[in-house]
Protein backbone atom coordinates (compact mmCIF):
# COMPACT_ATOMS: atom_id res chain seq x y z
CA UNK A 1 0.00 0.00 0.00
CA UNK A 2 3.01 2.12 0.98
CA UNK A 3 4.29 1.71 -2.58
CA UNK A 4 1.44 2.25 -4.09
CA UNK A 5 1.21 5.54 -2.39
CA UNK A 6 4.26 6.92 -2.80
CA UNK A 7 4.04 5.82 -7.44
CA UNK A 8 0.86 8.27 -7.46
CA UNK A 9 2.71 10.78 -5.51
CA UNK A 10 5.13 10.72 -8.07
CA UNK A 11 2.56 10.75 -10.42
CA UNK A 12 1.79 14.09 -9.54
CA UNK A 13 5.13 15.87 -8.33
CA UNK A 14 7.02 14.67 -11.30
CA UNK A 15 4.44 15.42 -14.33
CA UNK A 16 4.44 18.83 -12.70
CA UNK A 17 8.52 18.95 -12.55
CA UNK A 18 8.31 18.12 -15.65
CA UNK A 19 6.11 20.54 -17.23
CA UNK A 20 7.84 23.46 -15.22
CA UNK A 21 11.46 22.11 -15.99
CA UNK A 22 10.94 21.56 -19.87
CA UNK A 23 9.17 24.99 -19.87
CA UNK A 24 11.61 27.14 -18.36
CA UNK A 25 13.76 25.47 -20.82
CA UNK A 26 11.78 27.20 -23.68
CA UNK A 27 10.46 23.83 -24.28
CA UNK A 28 7.07 25.03 -26.43
CA UNK A 29 4.37 24.30 -23.67
CA UNK A 30 2.20 21.94 -25.88
CA UNK A 31 5.42 19.34 -26.14
CA UNK A 32 5.52 19.89 -21.96
CA UNK A 33 2.31 19.10 -21.37
CA UNK A 34 2.21 15.74 -23.16
CA UNK A 35 5.50 15.03 -21.83
CA UNK A 36 3.75 15.49 -18.59
CA UNK A 37 0.64 13.15 -18.94
CA UNK A 38 2.73 10.50 -20.23
CA UNK A 39 4.96 11.04 -17.68
CA UNK A 40 1.86 10.76 -15.02
CA UNK A 41 0.33 7.65 -16.95
CA UNK A 42 3.44 5.72 -16.85
CA UNK A 43 4.18 6.25 -12.87
CA UNK A 44 1.05 5.44 -11.85
CA UNK A 45 0.54 2.43 -13.95
CA UNK A 46 -0.92 2.92 -16.49
CA UNK A 47 0.19 1.66 -20.51
CA UNK A 48 1.31 4.46 -22.91
CA UNK A 49 -1.93 3.25 -24.95
CA UNK A 50 -4.39 4.00 -21.96
CA UNK A 51 -2.34 7.40 -20.95
CA UNK A 52 -2.99 8.74 -24.41
CA UNK A 53 -6.22 7.94 -25.30
CA UNK A 54 -6.99 9.05 -21.77
CA UNK A 55 -5.60 12.40 -22.90
CA UNK A 56 -7.38 12.18 -25.52
CA UNK A 57 -10.63 11.56 -23.90
CA UNK A 58 -10.11 13.96 -21.66
CA UNK A 59 -9.55 17.21 -24.11
CA UNK A 60 -13.41 17.27 -24.59
CA UNK A 61 -13.72 18.48 -21.33
CA UNK A 62 -12.71 22.10 -22.49
CA UNK A 63 -14.28 22.08 -26.41
CA UNK A 64 -16.08 24.70 -25.67
CA UNK A 65 -13.38 27.06 -24.06
CA UNK A 66 -11.00 26.41 -26.90
CA UNK A 67 -14.22 26.93 -29.65
CA UNK A 68 -14.33 30.48 -27.69
CA UNK A 69 -11.13 31.59 -27.93
CA UNK A 70 -10.74 30.82 -31.18
CA UNK A 71 -14.28 32.77 -32.07
CA UNK A 72 -12.75 35.37 -29.95
CA UNK A 73 -9.92 35.71 -32.01
CA UNK A 74 -11.64 36.15 -35.55
CA UNK A 75 -13.80 38.96 -33.70
CA UNK A 76 -10.92 40.81 -32.49
CA UNK A 77 -9.49 40.57 -36.18
CA UNK A 78 -12.82 42.33 -37.16
CA UNK A 79 -13.01 44.71 -34.40
CA UNK A 80 -8.89 46.31 -35.63
CA UNK A 81 -10.52 46.20 -39.21
CA UNK A 82 -12.74 48.96 -38.02
CA UNK A 83 -9.89 50.94 -36.74
CA UNK A 84 -11.49 51.91 -33.69
CA UNK A 85 -8.68 50.80 -31.48
CA UNK A 86 -6.54 53.05 -33.53
CA UNK A 87 -8.44 56.14 -32.42
CA UNK A 88 -7.90 54.47 -28.84
CA UNK A 89 -4.60 54.76 -28.93
CA UNK A 90 -3.93 57.56 -30.07
CA UNK A 91 -6.27 59.39 -27.66
CA UNK A 92 -4.28 57.64 -24.71
CA UNK A 93 -0.89 59.16 -25.98
CA UNK A 94 -2.67 62.72 -25.68
CA UNK A 95 -3.69 61.90 -22.29
CA UNK A 96 -1.47 59.62 -20.67
CA UNK A 97 2.03 60.87 -22.55
CA UNK A 98 4.70 59.46 -20.47
CA UNK A 99 2.67 58.14 -17.63
CA UNK A 100 3.62 54.73 -17.26
CA UNK A 101 2.52 54.09 -13.47
CA UNK A 102 -0.94 55.23 -14.04
CA UNK A 103 -1.49 53.40 -17.73
CA UNK A 104 -0.68 49.97 -15.63
CA UNK A 105 -2.41 50.18 -13.07
CA UNK A 106 -5.23 51.78 -15.10
CA UNK A 107 -5.20 48.24 -16.86
CA UNK A 108 -4.93 45.94 -13.86
CA UNK A 109 -8.47 47.78 -12.77
CA UNK A 110 -10.14 47.82 -16.00
CA UNK A 111 -8.80 43.64 -15.88
CA UNK A 112 -10.20 43.36 -12.44
CA UNK A 113 -13.68 44.23 -13.87
CA UNK A 114 -13.42 41.21 -16.11
CA UNK A 115 -13.93 39.47 -13.14
CA UNK A 116 -16.57 40.65 -11.42
CA UNK A 117 -18.82 44.24 -13.31
CA UNK A 118 -18.78 42.46 -16.41
CA UNK A 119 -17.82 39.08 -15.84
CA UNK A 120 -16.10 38.30 -19.43
CA UNK A 121 -12.87 36.82 -18.49
CA UNK A 122 -10.54 36.83 -20.23
CA UNK A 123 -12.16 37.99 -23.69
CA UNK A 124 -11.08 41.40 -23.32
CA UNK A 125 -7.36 41.09 -23.78
CA UNK A 126 -7.06 40.49 -27.66
CA UNK A 127 -9.21 43.41 -27.96
CA UNK A 128 -7.77 45.45 -26.07
CA UNK A 129 -4.10 44.73 -25.25
CA UNK A 130 -2.68 44.17 -29.11
CA UNK A 131 -3.60 47.70 -30.37
CA UNK A 132 -1.67 48.99 -27.35
CA UNK A 133 1.49 47.44 -27.92
CA UNK A 134 2.64 50.42 -30.03
CA UNK A 135 1.84 52.66 -26.97
CA UNK A 136 3.64 50.49 -24.68
CA UNK A 137 6.76 50.61 -26.90
CA UNK A 138 6.78 54.16 -27.14
CA UNK A 139 6.69 54.56 -23.41
CA UNK A 140 9.35 51.71 -23.41
CA UNK A 141 7.37 49.68 -20.49
CA UNK A 142 8.46 46.55 -19.91
CA UNK A 143 5.58 44.07 -20.91
CA UNK A 144 6.37 41.29 -17.66
CA UNK A 145 4.65 44.53 -15.92
CA UNK A 146 2.02 44.67 -17.82
CA UNK A 147 1.74 40.31 -17.65
CA UNK A 148 1.79 41.30 -13.79
CA UNK A 149 -1.52 44.03 -14.03
CA UNK A 150 -3.27 41.71 -16.09
CA UNK A 151 -2.98 38.69 -13.95
CA UNK A 152 -4.05 40.39 -10.95
CA UNK A 153 -6.96 41.93 -12.57
CA UNK A 154 -7.50 38.13 -13.45
CA UNK A 155 -7.26 36.98 -10.15
CA UNK A 156 -7.02 38.89 -7.24
CA UNK A 157 -10.85 40.18 -7.36
CA UNK A 158 -12.32 36.38 -7.52
CA UNK A 159 -9.98 36.25 -4.50
CA UNK A 160 -11.43 39.03 -2.36
CA UNK A 161 -14.91 39.87 -4.33
CA UNK A 162 -17.94 38.46 -3.65
CA UNK A 163 -19.25 39.22 -7.11
CA UNK A 164 -19.29 37.80 -11.02
CA UNK A 165 -16.56 34.92 -10.74
CA UNK A 166 -15.49 35.76 -7.14
CA UNK A 167 -19.30 34.83 -6.14
CA UNK A 168 -19.09 31.47 -8.03
CA UNK A 169 -15.35 31.01 -6.72
CA UNK A 170 -16.60 31.33 -3.01
CA UNK A 171 -19.61 29.44 -3.07
CA UNK A 172 -17.42 26.65 -4.41
CA UNK A 173 -15.73 26.62 -1.66
CA UNK A 174 -18.48 27.35 1.03
CA UNK A 175 -20.17 24.21 -0.37
CA UNK A 176 -17.35 21.64 -0.55
CA UNK A 177 -16.57 22.72 2.96
CA UNK A 178 -20.50 22.28 4.00
CA UNK A 179 -19.63 18.52 2.03
CA UNK A 180 -17.06 18.11 4.55
CA UNK A 181 -19.16 18.68 7.47
CA UNK A 182 -18.20 22.30 8.63
CA UNK A 183 -20.69 24.58 7.17
CA UNK A 184 -20.66 28.14 6.52
CA UNK A 185 -22.40 31.30 5.29
CA UNK A 186 -21.06 32.72 1.73
CA UNK A 187 -21.03 35.89 3.25
CA UNK A 188 -18.02 35.41 5.33
CA UNK A 189 -15.45 35.08 2.66
CA UNK A 190 -14.00 38.29 1.43
CA UNK A 191 -13.38 37.98 5.79
CA UNK A 192 -11.36 35.28 5.01
CA UNK A 193 -9.85 36.01 2.14
CA UNK A 194 -8.77 39.78 2.83
CA UNK A 195 -5.48 38.70 3.63
CA UNK A 196 -4.28 36.45 1.37
CA UNK A 197 -5.72 39.27 -1.25
CA UNK A 198 -3.68 41.69 0.13
CA UNK A 199 -0.39 40.03 -0.69
CA UNK A 200 -1.37 40.23 -4.27
CA UNK A 201 -1.88 43.87 -3.76
CA UNK A 202 1.55 44.13 -2.43
CA UNK A 203 3.08 41.66 -5.67
CA UNK A 204 1.76 43.65 -7.83
CA UNK A 205 2.75 47.07 -7.11
CA UNK A 206 6.39 45.18 -6.32
CA UNK A 207 6.01 44.28 -9.47
CA UNK A 208 4.82 47.28 -11.07
CA UNK A 209 6.74 49.89 -9.07
CA UNK A 210 10.50 47.46 -8.25
CA UNK A 211 10.86 44.69 -10.18
CA UNK A 212 9.97 46.08 -13.72
CA UNK A 213 9.93 49.83 -13.27
CA UNK A 214 13.25 50.25 -15.83
CA UNK A 215 12.59 51.09 -19.53
CA UNK A 216 12.48 48.25 -22.21
CA UNK A 217 13.21 48.71 -25.58
CA UNK A 218 11.09 46.75 -28.21
CA UNK A 219 10.79 46.63 -31.80
CA UNK A 220 8.08 49.01 -33.26
CA UNK A 221 6.28 46.68 -36.14
CA UNK A 222 2.24 45.54 -37.25
CA UNK A 223 0.88 43.40 -35.11
CA UNK A 224 -1.74 40.71 -35.89
CA UNK A 225 -4.43 43.44 -34.93
CA UNK A 226 -3.11 46.81 -34.97
CA UNK A 227 -0.90 48.56 -37.97
CA UNK A 228 1.68 51.04 -36.91
CA UNK A 229 0.12 53.94 -35.17
CA UNK A 230 1.68 56.28 -37.39
CA UNK A 231 -0.25 54.59 -40.62
CA UNK A 232 -3.50 54.47 -38.77
CA UNK A 233 -5.96 55.45 -41.45
CA UNK A 234 -8.60 57.02 -38.89
CA UNK A 235 -8.29 59.76 -36.57
CA UNK A 236 -11.84 60.58 -36.28
CA UNK A 237 -14.73 58.71 -34.84
CA UNK A 238 -17.30 57.77 -37.56
CA UNK A 239 -20.70 55.77 -38.16
CA UNK A 240 -18.52 52.58 -38.98
CA UNK A 241 -16.67 52.74 -35.31
CA UNK A 242 -20.56 53.06 -33.90
CA UNK A 243 -21.77 50.16 -35.73
CA UNK A 244 -18.74 48.34 -34.17
CA UNK A 245 -19.35 49.47 -30.82
CA UNK A 246 -23.11 48.29 -31.10
CA UNK A 247 -21.76 44.82 -32.18
CA UNK A 248 -19.26 44.91 -29.37
CA UNK A 249 -22.29 45.69 -26.86
CA UNK A 250 -24.54 43.36 -28.35
CA UNK A 251 -22.01 40.26 -27.91
CA UNK A 252 -21.45 41.25 -24.40
CA UNK A 253 -24.74 41.29 -23.96
CA UNK A 254 -25.63 38.28 -25.55
CA UNK A 255 -22.74 36.53 -23.72
CA UNK A 256 -24.06 37.38 -19.78
CA UNK A 257 -27.79 36.39 -20.92
CA UNK A 258 -27.40 33.08 -22.13
CA UNK A 259 -24.19 32.45 -20.03
CA UNK A 260 -22.01 31.54 -23.47
CA UNK A 261 -18.79 33.51 -24.64
CA UNK A 262 -19.57 31.32 -27.74
CA UNK A 263 -23.00 32.39 -28.22
CA UNK A 264 -21.55 36.01 -27.65
CA UNK A 265 -18.67 36.19 -29.42
CA UNK A 266 -20.75 34.56 -33.03
CA UNK A 267 -23.40 37.51 -32.07
CA UNK A 268 -20.70 39.61 -31.94
CA UNK A 269 -19.38 38.19 -35.60
CA UNK A 270 -22.28 38.00 -37.27
CA UNK A 271 -23.44 41.61 -36.61
CA UNK A 272 -19.68 42.84 -37.79
CA UNK A 273 -20.94 41.12 -41.07
CA UNK A 274 -24.28 42.18 -41.18
CA UNK A 275 -22.98 46.08 -41.05
CA UNK A 276 -20.25 45.42 -43.64
CA UNK A 277 -17.57 46.74 -40.85
CA UNK A 278 -16.19 43.72 -42.54
CA UNK A 279 -16.94 42.28 -45.74
CA UNK A 280 -18.19 38.68 -46.49
CA UNK A 281 -15.29 38.22 -48.81
CA UNK A 282 -12.67 38.98 -46.07
CA UNK A 283 -13.82 36.25 -44.02
CA UNK A 284 -11.08 33.67 -44.77
CA UNK A 285 -8.25 36.48 -44.10
CA UNK A 286 -10.23 37.30 -40.28
CA UNK A 287 -10.58 33.34 -40.09
CA UNK A 288 -6.52 32.71 -40.14
CA UNK A 289 -5.69 35.93 -38.42
CA UNK A 290 -7.74 34.65 -35.67
CA UNK A 291 -6.78 31.13 -35.10
CA UNK A 292 -3.27 32.59 -35.87
CA UNK A 293 -3.83 34.59 -32.55
CA UNK A 294 -5.56 32.44 -30.63
CA UNK A 295 -5.40 28.68 -31.67
CA UNK A 296 -2.47 28.27 -29.87
CA UNK A 297 -3.92 28.92 -26.53
CA UNK A 298 -7.22 27.24 -27.33
CA UNK A 299 -5.40 23.62 -27.67
CA UNK A 300 -3.33 24.56 -24.55
CA UNK A 301 -6.14 24.32 -22.81
CA UNK A 302 -7.33 21.29 -24.57
CA UNK A 303 -4.43 19.32 -23.93
CA UNK A 304 -3.85 21.14 -20.16
CA UNK A 305 -7.93 19.22 -19.66
CA UNK A 306 -6.30 15.59 -21.18
CA UNK A 307 -3.34 16.13 -18.81
CA UNK A 308 -5.85 16.83 -15.94
CA UNK A 309 -8.02 13.73 -16.58
CA UNK A 310 -4.85 11.40 -16.76
CA UNK A 311 -4.51 12.78 -13.04
CA UNK A 312 -8.07 12.15 -12.04
CA UNK A 313 -8.10 8.48 -13.89
CA UNK A 314 -5.18 7.62 -11.98
CA UNK A 315 -6.30 9.15 -8.48
CA UNK A 316 -3.06 10.60 -7.93
CA UNK A 317 -4.04 13.67 -7.18
CA UNK A 318 -6.81 12.64 -4.56
CA UNK A 319 -3.93 10.74 -3.32
CA UNK A 320 -1.31 13.19 -2.56
CA UNK A 321 -3.65 15.60 -0.66
CA UNK A 322 -4.53 12.44 1.51
CA UNK A 323 -0.61 11.86 2.23
CA UNK A 324 -0.08 15.30 2.89
CA UNK A 325 -3.61 14.87 5.52
CA UNK A 326 -1.76 12.39 7.40
CA UNK A 327 1.46 13.27 7.55
CA UNK A 328 0.77 16.50 9.43
CA UNK A 329 -1.25 16.02 12.75
CA UNK A 330 0.58 17.85 15.33
CA UNK A 331 1.78 21.48 13.90
CA UNK A 332 -0.62 23.98 12.73
CA UNK A 333 2.08 26.35 11.02
CA UNK A 334 3.43 22.90 9.44
CA UNK A 335 0.28 21.77 8.20
CA UNK A 336 -0.75 25.05 6.52
CA UNK A 337 2.66 25.15 4.89
CA UNK A 338 2.19 21.94 3.51
CA UNK A 339 -1.80 22.83 2.92
CA UNK A 340 -0.92 25.57 0.83
CA UNK A 341 2.21 23.43 -0.49
CA UNK A 342 0.05 20.90 -2.70
CA UNK A 343 -2.92 23.16 -3.43
CA UNK A 344 0.21 25.20 -5.45
CA UNK A 345 1.56 21.92 -6.73
CA UNK A 346 -2.07 20.92 -7.85
CA UNK A 347 -3.33 24.35 -9.72
CA UNK A 348 0.14 24.57 -11.17
CA UNK A 349 -0.61 21.11 -13.22
CA UNK A 350 -4.05 21.77 -14.15
CA UNK A 351 -4.53 25.25 -14.45
CA UNK A 352 -8.21 25.79 -12.35
CA UNK A 353 -8.56 27.24 -9.29
CA UNK A 354 -12.00 26.28 -9.62
CA UNK A 355 -11.58 22.78 -9.96
CA UNK A 356 -8.74 22.62 -7.01
CA UNK A 357 -10.96 23.23 -4.28
CA UNK A 358 -13.01 20.06 -4.48
CA UNK A 359 -9.91 17.70 -4.71
CA UNK A 360 -8.52 19.19 -1.51
CA UNK A 361 -11.50 20.43 0.38
CA UNK A 362 -12.63 16.87 1.71
CA UNK A 363 -8.97 15.90 2.98
CA UNK A 364 -8.19 19.41 4.25
CA UNK A 365 -11.42 20.17 6.05
CA UNK A 366 -11.51 17.16 8.72
CA UNK A 367 -7.66 18.09 9.29
CA UNK A 368 -8.19 21.40 10.13
CA UNK A 369 -10.60 20.68 12.46
CA UNK A 370 -8.49 17.98 14.13
CA UNK A 371 -6.06 20.72 14.06
CA UNK A 372 -7.78 23.45 15.98
CA UNK A 373 -8.53 25.81 12.86
CA UNK A 374 -10.83 28.54 13.17
CA UNK A 375 -13.37 28.61 10.21
CA UNK A 376 -12.66 31.91 8.86
CA UNK A 377 -8.73 29.77 8.74
CA UNK A 378 -10.24 26.83 7.47
CA UNK A 379 -11.98 28.68 4.84
CA UNK A 380 -8.90 31.00 4.01
CA UNK A 381 -6.45 27.97 3.73
CA UNK A 382 -9.17 26.57 1.49
CA UNK A 383 -9.37 29.52 -0.63
CA UNK A 384 -5.54 30.07 -0.48
CA UNK A 385 -4.62 26.71 -1.37
CA UNK A 386 -6.66 26.97 -4.25
CA UNK A 387 -6.00 29.89 -5.69
CA UNK A 388 -2.48 29.35 -5.11
CA UNK A 389 -0.50 28.43 -8.43
CA UNK A 390 -3.35 30.49 -10.87
CA UNK A 391 -0.42 32.22 -11.53
CA UNK A 392 2.42 31.06 -13.13
CA UNK A 393 0.80 27.82 -14.19
CA UNK A 394 1.62 27.48 -17.96
CA UNK A 395 -1.46 26.16 -18.48
CA UNK A 396 -3.88 28.59 -16.50
CA UNK A 397 -6.14 31.26 -18.45
CA UNK A 398 -4.48 33.77 -15.95
CA UNK A 399 -1.24 33.45 -17.81
CA UNK A 400 -2.21 32.48 -21.60
CA UNK A 401 -4.89 35.26 -21.81
CA UNK A 402 -2.23 38.22 -21.08
CA UNK A 403 0.29 35.91 -23.41
CA UNK A 404 -2.40 36.04 -26.41
CA UNK A 405 -2.34 39.82 -26.04
CA UNK A 406 1.31 40.88 -25.33
CA UNK A 407 2.99 38.41 -28.05
CA UNK A 408 0.56 39.62 -30.89
CA UNK A 409 3.66 41.12 -32.30
CA UNK A 410 6.20 38.07 -31.68
CA UNK A 411 8.15 39.60 -28.81
CA UNK A 412 6.66 38.16 -25.40
CA UNK A 413 7.33 34.53 -24.31
CA UNK A 414 4.59 32.79 -22.46
CA UNK A 415 7.05 31.35 -19.78
CA UNK A 416 9.54 33.72 -19.22
CA UNK A 417 7.69 36.86 -19.71
CA UNK A 418 4.36 35.99 -18.24
CA UNK A 419 4.77 32.88 -15.86
CA UNK A 420 7.54 33.32 -14.36
CA UNK A 421 6.73 37.09 -13.28
CA UNK A 422 3.38 36.29 -12.28
CA UNK A 423 4.54 33.20 -10.43
CA UNK A 424 7.29 34.67 -7.99
CA UNK A 425 5.22 38.16 -7.73
CA UNK A 426 1.73 36.87 -6.54
CA UNK A 427 2.36 32.84 -5.60
CA UNK A 428 5.28 33.73 -3.03
CA UNK A 429 2.90 36.80 -1.18
CA UNK A 430 -0.52 34.79 -1.42
CA UNK A 431 1.55 31.95 0.29
CA UNK A 432 2.87 34.03 2.63
CA UNK A 433 -0.18 36.29 3.80
CA UNK A 434 -2.49 32.83 3.15
CA UNK A 435 -0.10 31.46 6.64
CA UNK A 436 -0.70 34.19 8.21
CA UNK A 437 -4.48 34.47 7.62
CA UNK A 438 -4.30 30.93 8.75
CA UNK A 439 -2.85 32.01 11.86
CA UNK A 440 -4.41 35.13 13.27
CA UNK A 441 -8.44 34.16 12.16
Amino acid sequence: MLKEEIELFNAVVVSVFVIVVLSLLRTNVIFALIAAAVTAGLLAGLSLTETVSTMIEGMSGQMETALSYVLLGMFAVMIARSDITSILVKKLIRVLGGKRGVLLVTIAFVASWSQNIIPVHIAFIPILIPPLLHLFNRLKIDRRAVASALTFGLQAPYIMIPAGFGLIYHGIVAEEMKKSGMPIDVSLFPKAMLIPGIGMVVGLFIALFLTYRKERTYIDKENILAPSINEAETTTFTGRHLLTLVAIASALGVQLWTESLVLGTLTGILLMFVFRVVRWNEGDDVVQRGVAMMGFIAFVMLLASGYASVLQETGAVKELVSASGEALKSSQLLAAALMLLVGLLITMGIGSSFGTVPIIAAIYVPLCAELGFSLLATASLIGTAGALGDAGSPTSDSTLGPTSGLNADGQHHHIWDTCVPTFLHYNIPLFVFGLIAAMVL
